[in-house]
């Protein structure tokens, strides 16, 4: 997955979410932090798109 894009589908979503899963001990301000953020804000807006929860 590429760093950076929007995630398309379910396939690259679940990639995302194992990828974001080798970064949790990241350290802010580091390359490996700012991959997680993205990540992070790239799961965040799929799961908004996709995966809304009833309220």
């Amino acid at each position: 997955m590429t760093i950076n894009t929007a995630i398309k589908n379910d396939h690259e979503y679940e990639a995302a979410l194992e990828a974001i899963e080798q970064l949790l001990e990241a350290e802010p301000g580091t390359p490996d932090g700012e991959k997680f953020e993205e990540l992070a804000k790239m799961i965040t807006e799929y799961d908004d798109i996709h995966h809304k929860l009833n309220e």
